[in-house]
């Protein structure tokens, strides 16, 4: 389904909708990441709705998605040198950041330019699904417009991720938020078959875009089945967690609590996946959901850690 730009979209809505996005990203990674505590059943979500108990921390996906939330609200677009920068003071390594990511931002913070840092610490560039992880509030910002969102997700993933496939990731991802927050403020509900034709001009060529258009061959597969052929983010790459994000966005998309328990049920990278995928949906349910869109529990968003002090 052919989607024009929505130009009429004012600023405050685009806030609202990255604002979403940005909610429903933070639940599925703290609730993603609760099921790498041992004491955790997912198990019991899955078959009875039962949450683990205290307090859900987030992780570095949370903390970086918040860092592109703040550049777009403030500025409303990404400037390279600015994000890096950001992305490098705020950096909490106790948050589960990746040992290369912490190398990268530290020596930015340390005054390396970030291109010299990027590559010192990984020589062809990072694919790892870092810059997916983050990105989708960026997508939710820019909904309708779907060549912005390309554009800007490339700015905001080459500062740490040079590497063709983890660009591609980010922008398979911006572009699938913003093709789904643009019809949520159109009031149209899109086919799982939309999505993904909605990504497909913005593929690149590689291993990313080959498993995105299996995607369209699962479509109607059971969780298992999709995650066995596509990935479950076990390997920390690109190319590995976003084709299987995608088809859960699709399956899920009128259904927050439904796309985060397939994630959980899934495996592998729980947090990251589940952080992308909230991310997508979200900014399509909403926090409150409506009629025939189930969005983020008020339950769950109860339980996960406030955001930090300095985003509000």
């Amino acid at each position: 389904m052919p989607f024009a730009p929505d130009l009429t979209i004012q600023p405050e809505q685009r806030v609202a909708l990255c604002a979403d996005s940005l909610a429903g990203l933070s639940v599925g990674d703290a609730l993603g990441a609760q099921y790498f505590v041992p004491t955790n059943d997912p198990v019991s979500l899955l078959r009875d709705g039962t949450l683990p108990d205290g307090q859900w921390p987030w992780t570095d996906d949370t903390d970086m998605a918040c860092t592109v939330a703040a550049e777009l609200i403030e500025h409303g677009e990404i400037d390279c040198e600015r994000i890096a920068r950001d992305f490098a003071q705020r950096c909490d390594p106790y948050r589960g950041y990746g040992a290369g990511a912490v190398q990268v931002l530290h020596q930015i913070r340390d005054g390396v330019p970030w291109r010299q840092a990027t590559v010192a610490a990984f020589p062809a560039g990072s694919f790892g699904n870092g810059a997916a992880m983050r990105i989708a509030p960026l997508g939710a910002y820019f909904a309708g417009d779907l060549d912005r969102a390309a554009e800007q997700a490339i700015r905001a993933s080459e500062v740490t991720h040079a590497h063709p496939e983890g660009i591609a990731g980010a922008v398979v991802v911006a572009v699938a938020t913003a093709f789904v927050a643009g019809v949520r403020t159109a009031q149209v509900r899109p086919e799982p078959l939309e999505l993904l034709e909605s990504v497909e001009p913005y593929l690149l060529p590689g291993a990313t875009a080959r498993g995105v258009a299996a995607v369209r061959g699962l479509l109607g597969a059971t969780v298992g089945e999709a995650a066995w052929s596509l990935g479950n983010g076990s390997r920390v790459s690109a190319q590995d967690t976003v084709p299987f994000c995608l088809w859960t966005a699709a399956t899920f998309l009128s259904d927050y609590p439904g796309a985060i328990k397939a994630c959980i049920e899934a495996g592998g990278d729980v947090d990251t996946t589940a952080a992308i995928v909230g991310g997508m949906v979200s900014a399509y349910t909403g926090v409150g959901g409506r009629d025939g869109v189930v969005g983020v529990p008020g339950a769950w968003l109860g339980r996960r850690e406030g955001l930090p002090a300095w985003l509000s």
